[in-house]
């Protein structure tokens, strides 16, 4: 399993971002895909997941309304739409994939990991 985040980028408080997350080596059935972030000092924080056997997504309270994740089983490639950002949307952003459908905000239930893309907003 491989995963590479892009998209990230330096963009000021209330603009947008798309972050791509390319996969290969899974079927997509049956596996649930994240983003979480981490911000300098603190521990990876999830931000969107969706659980590709019946497309569910979920948000926490910090992001909901804000981001859109969705995945793209055509091309392998998951997303994130992010907009309205704020400076405590900062970090670095990785994607995630767990082996069940279940979604999870502990990291530690994730099996794969991609390299992180940086996303900075300024106030």
């Amino acid at each position: 399993v491989q995963l590479q985040a892009s998209g990230g980028g330096l963009v000021q408080s209330g603009g947008s971002l798309r972050l791509s997350c390319a996969t290969s080596g899974f079927a997509y059935d049956y596996y649930a895909i994240a983003w979480f972030r981490q911000a300098p000092g603190k521990g990876r924080e999830g931000v969107s997941c969706i659980g590709t056997d019946d497309d569910s997504t979920y948000y926490p309270d910090s992001v909901k309304g804000r981001f859109t994740i969705s995945a793209d089983k055509a091309k392998n490639m998951v997303y994130l739409q992010m907009n309205s950002l704020k400076p405590e949307d900062t970090g670095v952003y990785y994607c995630g994939v767990r082996r069940r459908s279940e979604c999870s905000w502990n990291p530690i239930d994730y099996d794969f990991w991609g390299q992180g893309t940086l996303v900075t907003v300024s106030s």
